[in-house]
């Protein structure tokens, strides 16, 4: 069922050129990426569509201790959010090649969380695109039992600490996502073994409590979630599993309900599965696929990359191909479709340090374009800038 090997279709050059057309004014797309790792840097990478390069066009300094391990963008893409080791930060955006340190915040929640000798992280951050455009942080490791949630001044800076809701003791949030109509919050808690759902204030960005329940296996761990545009399934990815769970949501209660089905996220005959770790699962665009990738514990074996046909209203149809990466994918192999097209995904890797742009067309995955850059850290996730 599943090809361990890239298929690939031949297309003429006149016909590559018309779709490229079809879908971009501009040739060139920029994007930003973050680092495990101290120094803090972003990295501004430009990749050309019609020549198929990918170079690295400005290394931005940022403060020393808060390298940005996950990165977003504000709704109008005027700013940048980091998940920045024990702070939360934000950038201003004027160019690509133009990013300005607007202000960090501390981790907050737990009274020891921020401490230098604890081992907590601020983790993954996501940005509201509906008014109030609060921001949310999940830190991670020890003392990680609160969410963070930030207001925003005019120009798209963090302006405070608005909220500090309470998750478990040993939870450990590493991906969340909001429902379409950004009212309800869904989080993959790695450490609980949970998957929680809040409801948002339209008015404060504030969250409350609506439900939370176990994930299906206790050898799952969830460690990320990813909603279809239609809002009526909820993608789940076991960190420890290497599965993709299928849920869909309560009409009334808007809370996830498995399916009893799953997804392999490695192909079949491979070793024990504590060799690998479930990553980041996205929709293009479109709505229409859905990937997902996971990674190698061990430096000398790949990770993997896999993509589902979805049906209208996100069931998963059939599962397409499962590839290799180029490496292990170290802390990363973080896949980021583009938001202009479904043609177009980046994926990142920590092991060597590079950012690789594949091209996705007929269902067939295919990696066109790489720039090394194996500096300390690189890279986290890629997010388009244009």
């Amino acid at each position: 069922m599943f090809s361990s090997t890239f298929r690939f279709k031949p297309v003429s050059r006149a016909v590559s050129r018309t779709f490229s057309q079809s879908i971009a004014v501009n040739m060139k797309h920029h994007l930003m990426v973050g680092t495990w790792t101290p120094p803090g840097r972003i990295y501004t990478v430009a990749f050309d569509d019609e020549a198929l390069t990918l170079d690295l066009v400005k290394k931005t300094d940022i403060p020393e201790a808060e390298p940005i391990s996950w990165m977003t963008f504000s709704h109008d893409k005027k700013t940048i959010y980091g998940a920045a080791m024990k702070k939360w930060n934000s950038f201003a955006v004027n160019s690509p090649t133009d990013i300005v340190h607007q202000v960090s915040h501390p981790v907050a929640g737990h009274p020891l969380a921020a401490n230098d000798d604890t081992n907590t992280r601020a983790i993954f951050v996501l940005a509201a695109r509906q008014a109030p455009y609060a921001v949310y942080g999940n830190p991670f490791y020890k003392y990680a039992g609160y969410g963070n949630v930030f207001s925003v001044e005019s120009d798209g800076r963090l302006a405070k600490n608005i909220q500090n809701y309470e998750y478990e003791p040993n939870t450990g949030i590493h991906g969340m996502v909001f429902d379409p109509s950004e009212t309800y919050l869904y989080s993959a808690d790695l450490q609980a073994n949970k998957i929680w759902t809040h409801r948002k204030d339209a008015t404060t960005g504030e969250l409350t409590l609506v439900d939370c329940i176990d994930a299906p296996s206790p050898d799952d761990h969830p460690r990320w979630v990813e909603m279809h545009p239609s809002g009526k399934y909820l993608y789940v990815l076991m960190e420890a599993g290497n599965r993709l769970g299928v849920y869909v949501i309560d009409e009334k209660r808007h809370v996830p309900v498995f399916t009893h089905t799953t997804y392999p996220l490695l192909p079949p005959g491979l070793p024990p599965r504590n060799k690998y770790r479930g990553d980041v699962t996205f929709t293009t665009r479109s709505g229409e696929y859905l990937f997902a990738t996971t990674r190698s514990n061990h430096f000398d074996v790949t990770g993997y990359i896999t993509a589902f046909k979805l049906g209208p209203n996100g069931n998963i149809e059939r599962q397409l191909f499962i590839h290799p990466t180029s490496t292990s994918g170290g802390h990363s192999n973080a896949v980021s479709p583009c938001d202009f097209s479904d043609e177009w995904l980046a994926l990142c890797d920590d092991q060597l340090g590079f950012v690789e742009i594949y091209r996705f067309r007929d269902e067939n995955l295919a990696r066109v374009a790489r720039v090394d850059i194996p500096e300390k850290g690189f890279g986290m996730n890629a997010i388009w800038y244009d």
